[in-house]
C-alpha cells in the first residue's frame, strides 16, 4: 500500500531535519519503504512517498523526528489503480 507522508518542519527548522538525516539516515523501520521525496522551495513541508504493507510502522519511525517535524500521513493509490476502481476497468 502506498502512503503519501506530509511532513512541516517545525519553526521551519529544515537545517535541524536534514543534519538529522545526515547523521542517522531515516531511521525507517525494515518493512517500511521509501520511494521518493520533494520538499517545497520554502523549505514548509516535505512530501514523501512511502509504501508498506503495515501502517502501523509509521509510528515507529515519526517517533525519530517528532521533535522536529509533524506529520500527515495519508493512504494513496496511483491514477491507473483509481481508474480501474471507478471505471471498472484498465485501459
Amino acid at each position: 500500500m502506498l502512503f503519501m507522508v506530509i511532513e512541516r518542519f517545525k519553526s521551519r527548522d529544515a537545517k535541524a531535519v536534514y543534519e538529522r538525516y545526515q547523521e542517522k539516515g531515516r531511521m525507517l523501520p525494515t518493512e517500511l519503504r521509501y520511494v521518493s521525496s520533494y520538499t517545497e522551495s520554502n523549505f514548509d513541508r516535505c512530501f514523501q512517498l512511502m509504501e508498506s504493507n503495515d501502517a502501523s510502522l509509521f509510528e515507529k519511525w515519526t517517533a525519530h523526528w517528532k521533535d522536529l517535524i509533524d506529520f500527515e500521513i495519508i493512504p494513496v493509490m496511483t491514477g491507473a489503480e483509481a481508474a480501474e476502481l471507478v471505471l471498472g476497468k484498465t485501459k
